[in-house]
Parts: C-alpha cells; structure tokens; sequence
C-alpha cells in the first residue's frame, strides 16, 4: 500500500525546474470579505486526502495520461478529415448512395469527437484534475486584481505582496495583504439641470445605494447607475440610459472618507430629456408560419387594437396582462410586467414589444406568434422517492387555447416501478408499480366565486383555476390501492415569484384498497389492541379544503453565489363539509370517511461558506389530527413517517418512531424494522456541509435529528405519544457522509447514514456511536444505512 500511494505522490515525475503548488494562504485579512479575496486567487493547491501527499483528483487525470496520445489523436483527425472530403466531393457530383451519405455523417461526428478530446483530453483527463505547478505570471494577476478589488471596496492605500516558501519541489504560498484605513462615504450629491428629474431622484432618495457612514464600495456605484436609470425609465423617460450618469469621487486622505457627485448629463446642449407618454396600442398575433394579417381586419377593446390571423383569442384576457393603457406615462417596469405575463399564458411562442416615437408620443406594438396548439410529451427516466431508484415512463398531451379563451387542456399519464422497503417486511428492496392519469383544464382567470372585477385586478398575478379528474393505482407489496379523484384548485404568485400561492377549494378522492393478508393480519392485531389503522384502508371517500403558500428568498433551488432560503406552510381540513350534512345518512353507505385538520411548515436554508463548499439546513414541522366521524385515525396518505433518503437518513424509509416506541426485537437482540410507523407530530432537523472535491463528485457530512408522535395514547404501540416533558429524549439522531456526481442538470446521490442516538433504546443505553469500532466500522447490525437518491435531500 505504502508503495502504491507512494507511485500516485503529487511531486513524483515532476520536473526539476518546476514547484507543486502545494498550500495558499492569506494574511491580513481583517475587514474584508474573505472569501471574495480568496476566490481572485489564480491557482489554487489540488484537493488532497488529509495526512498524506495524494489527491483523488490528479490519479484520475494522471491515469488518463497514461492512455492519451496526441499525436495519435492529430493523424486520426486528419484521416478522417480527408476521407470525409473524398466522400463530400462523391455526394457533391450527385446520387449518393445511403451508404456514402451515413459514412459522412459518421465521419464529421468523430472528427468532433477526436477534436474535443484533442483539447480537452479524455474523460479521465476531463474528470481529474492536473497538478497544480507554481506560476509566477498567474501570482502576479492574482495580486493585482486583489489589490483592485480592495481599493474598489474603500481601502485605497491597502498593498498585497506574497511569500513564497520551499520545501523539496513543494511550494507554499502566502498572500500578504494590508489593508489600511478603510474610506466610508461622507455624503452623495446629484448635480442635473433638469429639475423634472431632479425633484423625482430627490423623492426616491431614500432608496439610494450611497448612505453616508457607509464603506465606499465600487459596486455600490454601479448598483446606483442602474437604479437611477431604472427609476426615470419607469417615469417616461423612455430614451435614458446609464451613459447619461457620471460620477467624480473625492478622495480626503486625511479624514479617510470620500464625497461621491452624481452629475445627470443632458441630451443636448440646451435641451432636456423627453417624458414620453403611451399614444396607442396595437397587439398583432401572426401566424404560426409567421404570416402578419391584414391590418385592416382588426377589432378593438378598451383601447387596444388587436390584429389576429385568426379570431380565436379572447381580447379580455390578453388585455388583463398588458399594462400600459393609452395616455398613460412609458414605465419601463410596465412593460418588463407585460411581457412576462403574456408569457405566463403558455400560449404565444414568443412576445416582441417595440415602441414607434413621433414627438413625445409612443405607439406601443405587441408582436406576437402563437405556440403549436398540440404538443405531445414522451418521458423515459428514472425516479426515486423511498429507496432504490425505478424506471417510468410518462405521456402528455397538450391542447392551447382549448376554448378559444387562452385556456390549456392537458392529459398526463405516467407507469412507473420503483424498489421500495416493504411495510411489512425488513431488509431488501420490494417492487412497487405505480400508474396515474389526469385530464386537467387550465384558465388564465379565477372562476367562480371569484371572477367577479377580478380579471385586470389579478392579472399581475398570474391568476389560473385548475379543474382535474385523475385517477391512481398503486401496487406495494403489503396493499393495492386505487384512487379517483377531482382538484379544483388557484394559483398565483407576486411578480418577482417571491411569494407562490395555492388553494384547493375542492379536493375529493374516492379510494378503494386490497390488502395482502399478512398485512391485514396486522391491522386486526393493532385494532384488538385500540389501534384503528384498519379504518385507513377501509372503502373510503376523502374530501379536503387546503392551502399553500411559498416563500422563495434568492431562488432557492438554483446555483447560488448568495444565501437562499426557501419556506413552505401548507394548512388542511379535511372532511369540513360534512359539519354541514347528515352524518347518521352517510353512516348507511358502505364508504368510510375522515375529518382531520393538518398544518406543515418547511424551512429550507442554503449558505454558501466558499467557491467550493456550503452548508444547508433543513426544519420540518407537521401536526395531523383526526376528529369527528374519523374514529382517530387519518386517511394513510396523510399521516407522517421518517426515515429514509430524504428525512432521517440513518433509519430506513418509514421506520422510525414514534417517539420512543420500542419494536419487537429478534432473537439476535436487534430491533424487527419489519412495519411502517405512521405518526401524527412531525419533526425534522437536518444539517448539512456540502464541498466539491473533483470533477463531478461532491462530497458530504450530514446530521439529522427527529421523529414522529401521536397525539394520544396508542394501547398497541407504547411511547408513541407527545409529551412536553420528554419529547426531547425522544429526538432520534443521524450521522454521515454522502458522495454525489452532480452533472448540472442531474444529481446522483448515496448516503451513508449511521444511528448515534436511538430513542426506541432505555433511556441511559440511546447512545449508541460508540458502538463503531476498528473490528465494526459500521456499527452493530441495522446500524447504517445506505440510500441511493435523485437530487440533492432537500
């Protein structure tokens, strides 16, 4: 081993002449943003496993060294290049043969190919990292744009030099920076002879990027640059831009602080800038050929023309997304507004809005082409949701402007397979088998009871209504469950998407279940000991009102440089209607029903920590309570579990809990997993630091802690129940690493989760990470988990 780790070390077959670039470092550093600075730094030392000299990432690109040749690559590339001129020049004198014509194609392809790996390397290559050799040039870049980026944030007399430190054929290299006085911003002035556009900068400034007390920052110029403009353009002034704005900074070195003049320069000499205002407004929908119709066949609404190749839109609706109305000043804003709710519509293709200028006066044209009215959607994937990841395939269709009001009908249908833990079963991977299809109908508007005055209201909100008619079969190993059901359900959401909301005002579900009889074994068992889980798999009608809100900071769930959070609080009530009906009438039918309320909030945190690693936490809470005709007990779908790959990740999917509710044990002494455990209090806590290390593979350390109680007292299943004064006992938790390939635009994920604290032991024995050892990495039998996922865990 010791010769094998020897052959993959970072200095080994390295040149004399040249130095690894073995550590950096930053001195000095005190108000700055570290991170910032650190980020300039050209090159950067190779990613390296801690106490010995050897990095995953350079074995994998030296390994693809080893089988690259590019001399060889240059003569296949030339080859090819030449038989595809000789096979070009045989297709150019006309009638190729099909076999002619699919040679050329083959050839320009691997030319491609070839070309690439020539410039690129192999995939190994590509995967890896090369060592990191000291460069001088790349030093002295790195310190000059840190020097820049220091004096561009208020430290003008900062100075960074570096040391550079031997050892062998190993370099260690250190940023020495000083930072000096920092300038903060005395005051900010606006010099304009304009007093139109003086006197709305003078309103506005409290909105200002330049506070005086502040730190001078260089951003902060160009943050203001573009808010001014913004501002005007959103006041018709519909010609400025931001080569209008100029700024002189005054630099007092003696009192370390900086007075800043913003000068709005004229168009001319003796001339201002025009305020333009909306003279008319013309809406043209071309055909899907691009076929603009005749002008003179146009209608008008509320001061809108619209010119359509067909008169199959409704004019109202468009109307309700178009926000600049005839005699009103050009906003900018407006017209950004404009242009993405038309958008929303999924109906047009494509929204072009130009302005023709005659004096101060706009004509606004709105240029249109509709998108294909059919679209028809083949899927073939993978997915997983529980365990093991499954193939599906799924089929859409899609029909626009169904009615000829801008609405979209869609048909969904989806057959998947998919491993999953049985609930009444340990260990191994079960087959579930899953089909669902819907017809659905979209309205760009709300319906009744809420259409009335609310159509142009609404409009920047992007309102729909969806009605729904599905249906659902799924095949676990322990049941077989089938569902109808209908949604008639409201959207919208603010216009910069911060804020996302939904309410479902009808939600009924007709379920019908076949039980395996081991299964329904079960059940009986529990229902002998006060347990009436049976009454969730009995013939059952389910009804519900809910509603969901999203609160979306920074676009939590794309790549980010910046902080994101993401908060989800969904509220039902199950069953409500019938506090209105006959419940002695209902009794006599052959159907079982539920009334329960259900609340959910979900906190999602991401905190970038550096350009190659971040930290995200996770906080789930959930309440379900039965009441009423429900017989305590809630349909199966709407109760909590934890465990699995994307909860607690040291349990196994649905396993743990409740609270500090014991299983039966084997004769082995270890616990029998064999049996989901629905609960009706969730909570969940999951801490996690991510970091790149190379290539494609990131690399993960976790924590998760939760469970699940009921609200009562379970005679079949001791402990379940909250407690105030010892919930906390009962909080199971997990630790772990996770390796992940993250393509970009897919995510590859394993988990390895192991128990430390297990609240189904006596209190005093929970504590149970020291039960990994030399002989035992992973702990007892049943102590680590291993979860494969699509996607990161939250």
């Amino acid at each position: 081993m010791i010769l094998s780790l020897w052959s993959c070390s970072l200095t080994r077959e390295l040149p004399p002449n040249e130095l690894l670039l073995f550590e950096v470092d930053t001195e000095g550093i005190r108000k700055s943003d570290a991170e910032a600075l650190k980020s300039l730094i050209r090159q950067k030392p190779n990613t390296r496993i801690p106490l010995i000299n050897l990095s995953p990432g350079v074995l994998v690109h030296s390994l693809g060294t080893r089988f690259y040749d590019s001399a060889r690559l240059a003569e296949n590339i030339r080859q090819s290049k030449e038989e595809a001129m000789e096979l070009a020049e045989m297709i150019s004198q006309g009638n190729p043969s099909r076999k002619i014509e699919k040679r050329y194609r083959k050839l320009n392809s691997r030319v491609s190919s070839l070309e690439r790996k020539l410039e690129y390397g192999n995939w190994f290559m590509r995967t890896g990292n090369a060592r990191v050799v000291l460069d001088s040039s790349e030093t002295a870049i790195s310190r000059q744009q840190m020097l820049i980026y220091l004096q561009n944030n208020g430290f003008f007399d900062a100075s960074v030099t570096t040391q550079t430190d031997t050892s062998g054929q190993k370099a260690s290299l250190v940023y020495q920076i000083e930072e000096n006085s920092l300038y903060r911003i005395d005051s900010a002035f606006t010099q304009s002879d304009d007093q139109d556009i003086y006197q709305i900068l003078e309103k506005n400034k409290k909105y200002s990027h330049l506070e005086a007390g502040e730190r001078y920052r260089q951003t902060d110029l160009t943050s203001e640059r573009q808010r001014v403009e913004d501002l005007l353009k959103d006041n018709g002034y519909y010609t400025f831009s931001k080569s209008f704005i100029e700024y002189n900074v005054y630099k007092d070195s003696v009192e370390k602080n900086v007075v800043i003049e913003q000068l709005i320069r004229k168009p001319e000499q003796g001339k201002k800038h025009r305020i333009y205002t909306i003279d008319s407004i013309v809406f043209t929908i071309a055909s899907p050929n691009e076929h603009i119709p005749d002008e003179n066949i146009s209608t008008e609404w509320k001061g809108i023309r619209y010119i359509m190749y067909q008169d199959r839109y409704a004019e109202k609706i468009i109307g309700s997304r178009i926000f600049q109305k005839k005699g009103d000043v050009y906003s900018k804003n407006s017209v950004i507004e404009t242009q993405r709710q038309l958008a929303n519509l999924d109906v047009f293709r494509m929204v072009n809005i130009s302005f023709d200028t005659l004096g101060n006066r706009i004509q606004t044209n709105i240029f249109t082409r509709p998108n294909q009215k059919f679209q028809i959607t083949n899927q073939l994937g993978a997915s997983v949701t529980e365990q093991l990841p499954g193939p599906f395939f799924s089929h859409s269709l899609r029909n626009r402007n169904l009615f000829r009001g801008l609405e979209i009908f869609e048909f969904n249908f989806r057959a998947g397979l998919e491993g999953v833990a049985s609930a009444t079963t340990e260990g191994g991977v079960y087959r579930s088998r899953e089909l669902s299809t819907s017809a659905s109908i979209i309205f760009p508007q709300f319906l009744v009871p809420f259409n009335f005055g609310t159509l142009e209201k609404f409009g920047r909100y992007n309102p729909r209504t969806r009605t729904l008619l599905g249906y659902s079969y799924v095949n676990r190993p322990e049941y077989v469950r089938d569902a109808l059901n209908t949604i008639l359900a409201y959207t919208w959401a603010t216009r910069n998407l911060r804020h996302q909301f939904s309410v479902n005002l009808l939600d009924a579900n007709l379920i019908r279940s076949s039980l395996d009889s081991l299964f329904q074994s079960r059940l009986e068992e529990l229902q002998e000991q006060g347990n009436n889980l049976i009454n969730s798999f009995l013939p059952s009608y389910v009804s519900s009102i809910s509603g969901q809100v999203i609160i979306n900071f920074n676009q939590y769930g794309l790549f980010q440089r910046n902080q994101a959070s993401l908060w989800r609080l969904f509220v039902e009530s199950g069953g409500t209607t019938f506090n209105f009906l006959n419940l002695d009438k209902l009794a006599n039918r052959n159907l079982n029903y539920f009334q329960f309320l259900k609340f959910q909030s979900d906190f999602r945190r991401y905190i970038p920590l550096s350009t190659t690693s971040t930290f995200a936490y996770r906080l789930n809470l959930g309440l379900a309570k039965p009441y009423g005709i429900s017989g305590g007990v809630l349909p199966y779908e709407k109760y909590f579990f934890a465990g699995g790959s994307t909860s607690i990740r040291a349990w196994q999917p649905r396993r743990l809990g409740p609270g500090s509710f014991t299983p039966q044990t084997r004769e082995d002494g270890t616990f029998d997993y064999r049996f989901e455990q629905p609960g009706e209090i969730l909570f969940e806590a999951m801490f996690e630091f991510r970091r790149k290390l190379f290539g494609y593979f990131d690399g993960a350390f976790f924590i998760d802690a939760g469970n699940t109680w009921t609200f009562a007292v379970d005679p079949s299943r001791e402990g379940t129940d909250f407690k105030v004064n010892r919930f906390y006992k009962e909080l199971a938790v997990g630790t772990g690493l996770g390796l992940r390939m993250d393509f970009e635009f897919l995510v590859l994920r394993l988990d390895m989760g192991i128990k430390a604290y297990d609240p189904a032991r006596p209190e005093g024995d929970r504590f149970i990470l020291d039960k990994l050892s030399f002989k035992q990495p992973l702990g007892e039998r049943g102590q680590s988990v291993f979860n494969i996922g699509i996607g990161y865990p939250f």
